[in-house]
């Protein structure tokens, strides 16, 4: 059913306002793989949304470190818009109106004087088509520092398109939230609020209907619904951990969507990761009910005008499951669903009438971004997000099980080099995951292929306290750092090697984040698996790192601390027992060699962590490299140092578990 009759959207920048490109990937030799930078490239398109109309086209497209805003009119072809935006790391791109683009964008940095640690800070701009200008949000407007605190909304007014945002008055202290000016980008305080409202509902008109507060220092949680022209408490609950979350407009413009532990209303939802259920609640009468999901959502899908409650959607170990609880939409994304077939479309974007939808697939191929048009019955391929990783390339990934130690079921996926069909004895990477309350998915992996295209099969397994599975999962995850969380990576080595399917004595471990600390642990906690670590921006002293949250967040007690003290198995801050899970205290243990990676621009793991890794191993005389990587965040945001990060992990592998 695809056609190519928009390949001509295609884009790769060329210069501020040069834009070409095509489907056909670049040619490659017959046998030889892509480049490692070609996988650590930044994807060729970054973020991709339909207009309200359908008509318009925006996306944000990247060649290097170099992105730009680019927007095109899908029926005639005609570029309406294209500026380069430098350097930036863009995190969201969503339609304000027909005419208005919001761009939303982070920077790493430190406001000393006003006590903020260097941190992520989020920018907002608003690019208007008609004047082809820019306007910064929260420009010129007095006593407000310009950064956004918490995102943006967008709300179809009666006067028209709206943007809202919340941010810090440097007068008052507040954090309100404001109305922005879509001309000049100056805002105006609507709603007062303070540092301990979590979050905040607004209807149709942008009038807030709901709000959440949460009180660090005890864990109150407290849901707040109209008295009038104020707010009142309408329901409370001591929180510690686990607490309740607002999550928007429900189906209605008059009810909201709350995440709640409420066994007096409903039974625990066997699915959920936690003891909160979905509920509806309507604010002007207060009644709490039960939303009608079938399987518990672990993402919400909106209305693209309405903003209105239609859907969720699950990731399960295939691909991501829809569910729509409004006929229409569930109507149309069946119609999706049969003609892609085992492709698993995901739902990107789509217009105001929902007739034109904008899917991606990546089962089988590097990405590829598809519009589908309901009246002229087409899927028409719009962009590749790795041009230069042709199918043939792309490395078969199967989903697998296997008994952990314990006999907990434990679930992942096996990436096979390309053009492997019947794996025997081959070199395994275990590549761990970062969270650890995270997943890995069905799908590419630019990371895991890069590897596999190197002759290795790659393990990605959900070890236990991985999300997106059951509450009773994540909860055997709970103080199993370096324990039963590290031997679920070896289970699987031993299960893969008593298939045949690789070779024990051939096998490194690799990670980033939680998956760092994995792979340190893997050489210190879980000795005798592996030839060799690799370690990015992982954890190594994890007291040291609870008590730098707590310092970063300037009090002991916080919901963060509890939090990692917790999935740690500390009893309390500073509590010593997380000495012995540490790979720093146990560096003179290790006897096999370990690179560690880490982002000097690094927030969420300070890169203290790693050199004092680095430190300990050489006063022990064990084999060590440290790299840094100059400007990067914890993410891995910038193509370059991702790159970098990329080529050297090969390098040292291929040193030290060699595939021929």
């Amino acid at each position: 059913m695809l056609k190519s009759g928009l390949s001509g959207l295609i884009l790769a920048v060329v210069s501020a306002a040069a834009l070409m490109g095509g489907l056909v990937p670049a040619a490659l030799a017959q046998d030889a793989p892509p480049s490692t930078d070609v996988y650590a490239a930044s994807p060729a398109v970054e973020l991709m949304e339909l207009s309200p109309s359908g008509t318009l086209i925006a996306r944000i497209v990247v060649t290097g470190e170099e992105r730009a805003i680019a927007v095109t009119n899908i029926d005639t072809g005609e570029h309406l818009f294209a500026s380069t935006i430098g350097e930036a790391k863009v995190r969201d791109l969503r339609w304000i109106g027909e005419d208005k683009v919001l761009i939303i964008s982070s920077q790493t940095r430190a406001l000393h004087l006003l006590g903020i640690p260097r941190s992520e800070l989020y920018f907002g701009v608003i690019l208007d088509l008609k004047t082809q200008k820019l306007a910064r949000v929260l420009d010129r407007t007095d006593d407000v520092l310009p950064v956004l605190y918490g995102g943006a909304q967008i709300r179809d007014t009666a006067q028209g398109p709206a943007l809202f945002a919340r941010a810090v008055n440097l007068y008052s202290g507040q954090v309100d939230l404001f109305r922005i000016d879509l001309n000049s980008g100056r805002g105006r305080s609507v709603a007062p609020m303070d540092w301990d409202t979590e979050d905040y509902v607004l209807d149709a008109e942008g009038a807030v209907i709901a709000m959440s507060t949460y009180v660090e220092r005890s864990g109150r949680w407290t849901l707040m619904l109209p008295n009038g022209r104020r707010l009142r408490d309408a329901w409370s609950v001591n929180a510690p951990l686990d607490s309740p979350a607002l999550l928007g407009m429900g189906r209605t413009p008059r009810t909201v969507l709350v995440a709640a532990d409420r066994p007096d209303l409903a039974a625990a939802d066997p699915e959920s990761e936690t003891a909160n259920n979905l509920f509806e609640v309507d604010v002007d009468t207060g009644v709490w009910t039960e939303l009608p999901f079938e399987h518990h959502p672990d993402n919400l899908l909106r209305h693209p005008q309405t903003r209105l409650l239609i859907g969720g959607s699950r990731t399960e170990d295939d691909g991501v499951r829809y569910e729509f609880i409004e006929p229409a939409s569930a109507s149309r994304w069946r119609s999706i669903t049969r003609a892609f077939g085992e492709k698993a479309p995901q739902l990107v974007s789509w217009n105001a009438d929902q007739k034109r939808i904008l899917v991606f697939t990546d089962s089988g191929e590097s990405g590829l971004y598809q519009l589908v048009d309901f009246d002229r019955r087409t899927a028409d391929a719009l962009a590749f997000a790795y041009p230069d990783i042709p199918p043939e390339k792309v490395g078969a990934v199967r989903h697998i099980r296997y008994a952990a130690a314990d006999g907990l079921d434990i679930p992942g996926y096996l990436t096979l080099p390309p053009g492997v069909a019947t794996p025997e004895k081959l070199p395994l990477i275990v590549l761990a995951h970062g969270g650890p309350a995270s997943r890995d998915v069905m799908g590419f992996d630019w990371w895991a292929q890069a590897l596999a295209s190197r002759g290795y099969a790659v393990l990605q397994a959900n070890f236990r306290g991985s999300d997106g599975y059951t509450r009773a999962f994540m909860e055997a995850g709970y103080g199993e750092w370096g324990r039963k969380m590290q031997t679920d990576l070896s289970d699987g080595v031993r299960f893969l090697t008593e298939q045949g399917i690789v070779d024990a004595e051939r096998v490194c471990i690799v990670g980033a984040s939680y998956g760092g600390y994995a792979a340190m642990a893997g050489l210190t906690l879980d000795k005798g698996v592996y030839r060799c670590g690799v370690a990015v921006a992982g954890v190594s002293d994890l007291r040291r790192m609870v008590n730098w949250e707590a310092r970063q967040e300037g009090r002991r007690e916080s919901q963060t601390v509890r939090y990692w003290n917790r999935f740690m198995g500390a009893a309390r801050l500073n509590d010593r027992a997380l000495d012995a899970l540490s790979p720093a205290y146990l560096a003179d243990t290790v006897d096999k060699p370990l690179l560690l990676i880490h982002g000097r621009d690094d927030t969420v793991v300070a890169i203290e962590q790693s050199r004092v890794m680095a430190e300990a191993m050489k006063r022990a005389g064990k084999p060590v490299e440290l790299i840094e990587l100059a400007g990067e965040d914890h993410w891995l945001s910038r193509a370059d140092t991702r790159q970098q990060m990329l080529r050297e992990t090969v390098r040292f592998l291929e040193a030290n578990n060699p595939v021929d």
